[in-house]
């Protein structure tokens, strides 16, 4: 059947004839394989899978670690955040333990500087994410245009 994939037919007459009796079960089983298509998690983005718990990044994920420019997911940045907060402990990357709290907004700066030197997708998307919170879309597109070139 085209519809549940339960049951193979040798012919239309066959399958006319047994109508009846799969109807039912046709049912049951084609809204089972639309909620399974509907609902099932993609095998993988284009943005990988989250370097901490495997499962396929979100198109809207924001949290690139500008330590080691890891992209993770939202839930690891949410649970890192936590786990932080209640340790009493300063921020710190999930997955290279580098201290967020060492960068000065200069020094902060000069690394992502030297990250976009050395072509980093991430580091560069993040750039055009800056400049269109600034407003500056214009600077903000060239910013994007060249992370895509760059495979991000």
């Amino acid at each position: 059947c085209a519809e549940c994939d339960l049951v193979r037919y040798c012919s239309d007459e066959c399958r006319q004839d047994h109508k009846l009796q799969h109807g039912e079960d046709c049912k049951k089983r084609a809204a089972q394989l639309h909620d399974e298509l509907l609902f099932k998690q993609p095998e993988s983005s284009h943005l990988g899978d989250c370097p901490i718990c495997c499962i396929p990044l979100p198109l809207d994920s924001k949290f690139v670690q500008i330590c080691c420019s890891k992209l993770i997911c939202n839930g690891c940045a949410h649970a890192n955040k936590m786990r932080e907060e209640e340790a009493s402990l300063d921020p710190s990357c999930p997955i290279c333990q580098e201290s967020l709290m060492k960068f000065t907004p200069d020094e902060l700066e000069k690394f992502v500087t030297k990250r976009i030197k050395m072509n980093d997708p991430l580091m560069i998307r993040h750039k055009g994410v800056e400049r269109a919170q600034k407003g500056d879309y214009e600077s903000s597109f060239e910013w994007y245009a060249k992370a895509a070139e760059l495979g991000n």
